[in-house]
């Protein structure tokens, strides 16, 4: 339950501190957002590699399933 302000002083002042509040949040929305792109950007790499590998096995597989019908 939250005190309700009584004169236009107290919602000023109350206003003033929501302000605040909100620009701490965009601050650290900011500063958070380079670490993000960069651990996004780093997974991105990791799961190329697993869809190369992936694909790399799935083709040797077809390849040794073609030799035998061939044989």
């Amino acid at each position: 339950m939250a005190i309700e302000p009584k004169t236009q002083r107290e919602h000023l002042i109350s206003l003033y501190g929501h302000v605040t509040g909100v620009k701490k949040d965009v601050y650290a929305i900011k500063k958070n957002q380079t670490h993000i792109h960069d651990d996004i950007e780093k997974l991105g790499g990791k799961i190329d590699k697993i869809y190369w590998v992936l694909l790399a096995a799935v083709g040797t597989v077809a390849m040794s399933l073609i030799g035998v019908f061939l044989k």
